[in-house]
């Protein structure tokens, strides 16, 4: 074989292998629809139950950096504290050797039947559900005829001197094995390719155990440079999370390391009782070290997690996505206290927007991206928030209930979609601001101060309308509608000084256009405000 099919069936093999493991794991994460981000948000009150849950969805992703990146975005979101992260990133280094023992089974010759078995699922039958078992069937040959490309491609490797010599210098240096195997599972950014190959080569004879044992350490330190990626511009707590990662998989190198002799001995004796193939070999080595520094390091997740927050100082804000108040118990126990809960939880809803709308505004004065993180998470948390209560009281609402209670029901469940729009108003005022970031528009000074006094009028004339739900009080809630009054004069005032200072030249036509959308986007918030009002008007 030449040089070039050599390189062509080993390149051509791991595009297909990382298609096999991308398209698997994707179509699997599609059958399973939200019950994977659903189990990492529930199933994650202590470290056990973590590693647990991040076992069980590594498995099915096929990617311990997807389960990693997926946290990260629920701890960047304020779904899940450090301490839960911990335990799932644990579990996921225990699930991600599941490729390797799936590749151990070694059914490459049943690689094309299976690849024509997924398109025939997907070309041929109409069902949505089908057709996605079919692409993570067609993911799962595409894995073992990958392996197969690179097998062939690699196996005049086994010969050439040079790469005997890589062996040799790996086998009396492992440091120089885990560099390697660092280096090259960062660079394909898989670590289930890269111990895919691995096995591949140890299977070929190309490799001693001695010199793969070691490189398949370093996959596993090599695996976590796209949760650090990740998590860059994300959260104090998520860039933790992320170190964690990294801190988990050295730590067990090291120890593995200074073990590794009694290590190798005893994956020969399994290889020799057990019988295991090359590649079984492999799997089992890959999930021995991971079990094993799951449970040397899940009783220090407290150590792991000081040593992370002093590592990466600073004092973060969280945004609970989670209600506080309500109790289902009450629902059929006391319709009457379970309609108090609501209260206090669209109460508590309501707050978030208000510290949302701060944050939205301070954003379009700084442009700082801290800000933009928040108003991300008060957004999240709004929308959260707005199907769990929905929920709640529409369970509520087949129970016997005082004419107070009623009315109060339908006021909360009126609120809440009023509250959740201005959060979409919200987010509809950062993305007009990212606009005139990335296109570098200048207001006036002029413009600035117009758009910060309404930002404030519209805060103000919102925390007035929560309030008259908060008192039921007819006062604050006729206040609203004169406020809401003054924002629609404002907005008309801004426009024709918007027009006026275009015309003069002194705004740009593209600034122009993101000051009208913002200006109309407050104008909305103040309408959401006075429909609040209005239900305590009406009531």
């Amino acid at each position: 074989m030449s040089t070039q099919e050599v390189i062509f069936y080993f390149l051509g093999g791991l595009g297909i292998f990382l298609f096999g493991i991308k398209f698997l794991g994707d179509n699997l994460q599609k059958i399973a629809g939200d019950g994977l981000r659903n189990m990492l948000d529930r199933f994650t009150t202590n470290p056990i139950k973590g590693m647990l849950a991040g076992i069980f969805v590594t498995i099915l992703l096929q990617t311990s950096t997807g389960t990693t990146v997926l946290t990260i975005g629920l701890v960047n979101a304020g779904f899940m504290t450090l301490r839960q992260a911990i335990g799932v990133i644990i579990g996921a280094n225990i699930g991600t050797t599941a490729t390797a023992f799936i590749i151990g089974i070694n059914i490459s010759e049943y690689a094309l039947p299976i690849v024509a078995l997924g398109s025939f699922m997907i070309f041929f039958l109409k069902s949505e559900k089908i057709r996605n078992v079919g692409r993570a069937i067609l993911g799962f040959g595409a894995l073992f005829l990958g392996l197969n490309f690179m097998s062939d491609g690699l196996y005049p490797l086994r010969d050439a001197q040079i790469f005997q010599d890589l062996t040799i210098s790996m086998s009396d240096n492992p440091l120089l094995g885990v560099l390697i195997g660092t280096i090259f599972t960062m660079t394909i950014q898989s670590s289930s390719a890269a111990i895919g190959l691995l096995q591949t080569l140890f299977a070929q004879g190309a490799m001693t155990l001695d010199a793969a044992l070691p490189v398949l350490f370093g996959d596993n330190i090599g695996t976590t440079i796209t949760a650090v990626l990740a998590a860059l511009g994300a959260s104090i707590t998520a860039k933790r999370a992320a170190l964690v990662h990294v801190i988990f998989n050295v730590i067990g190198t090291v120890i593995v390391l200074i073990l590794l002799s009694p290590f190798t001995a005893l994956v020969q004796f399994l290889q020799g009782r057990l019988d295991l193939n090359p590649e079984m070999t492999i799997a089992f080595a890959h999930g021995i070290f991971n079990i094993s520094n799951a449970l040397i390091q899940l009783p220090f997740v407290a150590v792991l997690a000081w040593i992370v927050v002093k590592a990466i100082p600073g004092e973060q804000k969280v945004v609970s996505h989670k209600v506080e108040h309500l109790d289902e118990k009450f629902i059929a126990q006391s319709p009457s206290v379970a309609v108090g809960q609501a209260q206090k939880e669209v109460l508590r809803m309501a707050e978030l927007a208000e510290q949302g709308l701060e944050e939205t505004i301070a954003y379009f004065k700084t442009k700082k991206t801290s800000h933009r993180d928040y108003i991300v998470q008060y957004e999240l948390a709004i929308n959260n928030l707005d199907q769990t209560i929905s929920d709640y009281l529409i369970k509520l609402s087949s129970q016997p209930l005082s004419k107070q209670d009623s009315e109060l029901h339908q006021v909360l469940l009126n609120t809440i979609r009023d509250i959740e729009r201005i959060g979409d108003h919200m987010e509809n005022i950062m993305e007009l601001t990212d606009y005139k970031k990335s296109k570098k528009l200048d207001f006036t000074e002029t413009a600035d101060a117009e758009i910060e006094e309404m930002f404030e009028l519209v805060r103000t004339t919102f925390r007035q309308s929560i309030r008259s739900i908060e008192i039921h009080s007819k006062e604050e809630a006729r206040g609203v509608v004169e406020k809401e009054n003054e924002i629609d004069r404002m907005e008309r005032v801004l426009r024709k000084n918007h027009i006026v200072r275009v015309n003069e030249g002194a705004c740009t036509g593209a600034a122009g256009i993101v000051f009208t959308d913002i200006v109309s986007n407050l104008e909305r918030i103040g309408d959401h405000s006075v429909n609040i009002a209005e239900t305590v008007l009406e009531g």
